[in-house]
């Protein structure tokens, strides 16, 4: 082998060791401006549990007498439960709640037997019966708003009506969603919370 060939065999041995060397650093480099690879970020604002434990909240099911056997949140420990707030009047921004959150379970496949979904009524007026017709199989709760108010906490200038929250299946309260939150990023936490659990 003469100079010329063992110079040029140099070389590209040199270049491979380079190549080695800078690959981490060019992959890293793709991975962050090309790929992006999605964040292990939460859409959803993450409560912690020891604060808000589920008080009694005097509750008991649409038709029930007041007086009657209580029936709780902690009635459907076992599952995540997607939890909405109103009066018995529920106006347009209410409905599209209640329509997310029936299509984030739905959308959920064969996991959307974990969850459960409720909605908690802070009044005693009748509810129309066309929507509990279209919603059928959530859970209907009346409870004493005072008692609420003083468990789930809410966004800066947002009310409880406004918040979708999760519970999950060890009866935490754990997730707060914002105003007009957005049902395609409430389905990417659900997923990877179904995902990351192995209870409910």
């Amino acid at each position: 082998m003469d100079n010329k060939q063992q110079t040029t065999k140099g070389r590209w041995k040199l270049l491979l060791v380079l190549a080695v060397c800078a690959a981490p650093m060019i992959f890293s480099y793709l991975s962050y401006y090309v790929i992006k690879p999605e964040g292990r970020t939460n859409y959803g604002t993450i409560l912690d549990p020891r604060q808000y434990p589920i008080p009694d909240l005097q509750s008991h099911r649409l038709g029930d007498a007041p007086d009657s056997a209580q029936t709780g949140l902690r009635d459907y420990a076992g599952k995540w439960l997607l939890v909405t707030i109103s009066n018995a009047d529920c106006d347009a921004s209410c409905e599209k709640r209640l329509h997310d959150v029936r299509q984030l379970r739905l959308a959920q496949g064969k996991e959307m037997e974990r969850i459960e979904r409720v909605w908690l009524l802070t009044d005693q007026t009748p509810v129309e019966t066309r929507l509990l017709r279209e919603y059928d199989g959530m859970r209907v709760l009346q409870v004493d708003r005072a008692r609420l108010a003083a468990w789930l906490p809410v966004a800066a200038d947002t009310t409880l009506n406004e918040h979708i929250y999760v519970i999950d299946p060890l009866g935490n309260l754990m997730m707060r969603y914002p105003k007009n939150a957005d049902p395609n990023k409430i389905k990417k936490d659900l997923s990877k919370l179904l995902r990351a659990s192995a209870i409910g």
